[in-house]
C-alpha cells in the first residue's frame, strides 16, 4: 500500500519526465534553426569580404586567374568559378563524405553561392561551412536534458521529504494518538495545536466525536451494571417462589414439567446476569492483573473440576500441557477464560467427539471438533454466538475477549482440518 505522500510524488516525477522528454526534440529543432541561421550569416559575411577584397586589388586578368587558381588551392572549402552569368544568390545544405578524416564518415555542410564581377567577368564564389550532426546533437541535448532531470528528481525527493515530514507531522501524531486509544479505558484525547487550520479542525471534530463515544460507551456500561444488579433480587424472589410452588402439593405432571421449563429459562436467565455483572466489572477495570500467575496449575484444576462434565458427554481429551507456564495476570479471570473456552468447546461436542488442549510458553489452544467454520466477526461479541438450541448465555466468549484485552492478550479464531480452534496468545 502506497502512502499519499509517494502517490502525489509519482505524478510529480511522471510529469516531469514527460515534459523533460518533449523539451529534447524543441531544444533539438530551436538550436538547429539558430545553428542554421548563425553559419548562413557567417557564409554571407566571408562571400561578401572575399568579394570586396578581391575587388579592391585592381588586378589584371592573368593576375586574377592566378589568384582565382590559389585561393581555391588555399580554402577547399570555398570555390571560385568562372561563369558565364550572374545569378541570384542560393543557399544549400549537403552531406558529403570527409576526405581530409575518413574514419569520420559523413558530415554535413551548409553552402551559399553568390555571384558577382571583376573585370568584367563573371565569378561565383561557392561557401561551404560544416554544421554538427544532428545525431550528434541530439545525444548531446539528450544527455544534459536526462542529468537535469536527474537533478531535478533528487531535488523533488529531498525537498518533499524535507517539507512533507514538518508538513505532515501533525498528522502523523495524530494517527498515533488515535490508534492508541481505548475506548475501554474512557481516556480522552487531547490533541496538541499544530498552527494549520485544516488539522485543528480535524482535531476539534475528533475530540467531540471521541467525547462523544466515551459518554454513550459510560451509558451504556451504568446501564448494563444497574440493571444486572437491581435484576439479581427479582430473579432470586422468582427462584425461590418456583422451589416452593415445585414442592406445594398436589401438582400435577404437567405442571412439575412446567415448574421445570421455567426454572431452567430462570437458571439461564440468572447466568446471562452474572455474566453481564462480570463485563461490567471487568470493563471498569475492577480487577488487577499485577499478580503473577501459573497457568499451566490452573489449567490442570479446571480439568480435574470438569472431569465428571467431561466423562458424561465421553469427549476423548488430548492433552499438551507445557509445566511452569507463568505469566503476570490475574488468577480468577484467568480460571472465568479457561472455563469459558473449555465449556464452549464441550457444549459444541457431540458424544465421543475429541477435544485437543494445547498450553504453551506463550500460547494456548483448545479445539474440539466441528462441522464447518464458525462466523468469526461476531464470536467474541455479546450474544454473537448465542442459540436457542443450547443452554449457553451467549457471553462466555464476550468474556474471553474482554479478559484477553485486559490483559493484553490476543484471542483468535480459525477452523483447520475438522476442528474449531480457539487461541489466546501472550508476549
Amino acid at each position: 500500500m502506497n502512502k499519499l505522500l509517494n502517490k502525489s510524488m509519482k505524478a510529480f516525477v511522471l510529469y516531469a519526465g514527460v515534459v523533460l522528454a518533449c523539451s529534447i526534440p524543441a531544444y533539438y529543432a530551436i538550436i538547429d534553426f539558430i545553428w542554421k541561421h548563425e553559419l548562413k550569416e557567417h557564409n554571407r559575411i566571408v562571400s561578401a569580404t572575399t568579394r570586396q577584397n578581391l575587388q579592391a586589388l585592381s588586378l589584371s586578368d592573368k593576375e586574377l586567374t592566378e589568384s582565382v587558381a590559389l585561393w581555391n588551392k588555399l580554402h577547399p572549402e570555398t570555390q571560385l568559378q568562372p561563369v558565364a552569368a550572374l545569378r541570384p544568390d542560393s543557399t544549400y545544405n549537403i552531406y558529403r563524405k570527409n576526405k581530409y578524416i575518413p574514419a569520420k564518415g559523413w558530415d554535413r555542410f551548409q553552402g551559399l553561392i553568390t555571384y558577382f564581377t571583376i573585370n568584367g567577368k563573371v565569378l561565383r564564389l561557392t561557401q561551404e561551412t560544416n554544421i554538427e550532426e544532428s545525431y550528434e546533437t541530439i545525444i548531446a541535448i539528450g544527455g544534459i536534458t536526462f542529468i537535469f532531470f536527474l537533478i531535478l528528481l533528487g531535488g523533488f525527493i529531498f525537498i518533499n521529504r524535507r517539507i512533507s515530514k514538518k508538513l505532515w507531522l501533525p498528522f502523523y501524531n495524530t494517527l498515533q494518538e488515535i490508534s492508541s486509544f481505548d475506548l475501554h479505558k474512557q481516556h480522552a484525547i487531547r490533541f496538541k495545536d499544530s498552527g494549520t487550520e485544516e488539522f485543528d479542525t480535524l482535531h476539534r471534530y475528533l475530540e467531540k466525536l471521541i467525547a462523544g463515544n466515551i459518554a454513550a460507551y459510560k451509558q451504556q456500561k451504568e446501564f448494563t451494571h444497574n440493571a444486572s444488579h437491581e435484576l439479581q433480587t427479582p430473579l432470586s424472589i422468582v427462584k425461590f417462589k418456583l422451589d416452593l410452588l415445585h414442592q406445594s402439593k398436589p401438582i400435577t405432571d404437567e405442571q412439575s414439567g412446567l415448574i421445570n421449563e421455567a426454572h431452567q429459562s430462570l437458571s439461564k436467565v440468572t447466568r446471562i446476569n452474572k455474566n453481564l455483572l462480570l463485563l461490567a466489572k471487568i470493563e471498569n477495570s475492577q480487577f488487577s492483573v499485577k499478580e503473577t500467575i501459573n497457568l499451566s496449575v490452573i489449567l490442570e484444576s479446571q480439568l480435574t473440576l470438569l472431569e465428571d462434565f467431561l466423562e458424561d458427554k465421553q469427549l476423548e481429551v488430548l492433552k499438551r500441557i507445557a509445566p511452569g507456564t507463568i505469566l503476570p495476570g490475574n488468577k480468577v479471570l484467568a480460571e472465568v477464560m479457561l472455563i469459558n473456552l473449555i465449556m464452549n468447546a464441550v457444549r459444541h461436542s457431540h458424544q465421543k467427539d475429541v477435544m485437543m488442549i494445547t498450553l504453551q510458553e506463550r500460547l494456548l489452544e483448545i479445539s474440539n471438533t466441528g462441522a464447518g467454520p464458525l462466523e468469526e466477526e461476531t464470536l467474541f461479541r455479546r450474544f454473537g454466538a448465542s442459540s436457542p438450541n443450547t443452554t449457553g448465555t451467549g457471553l462466555g466468549l464476550a468474556i474471553v475477549g474482554q479478559i484477553c484485552r485486559l490483559h493484553g492478550w490476543q484471542e483468535s479464531y480459525r477452523f483447520e482440518n475438522g476442528f474449531h480452534v480457539f487461541t489466546v496468545a501472550w508476549s
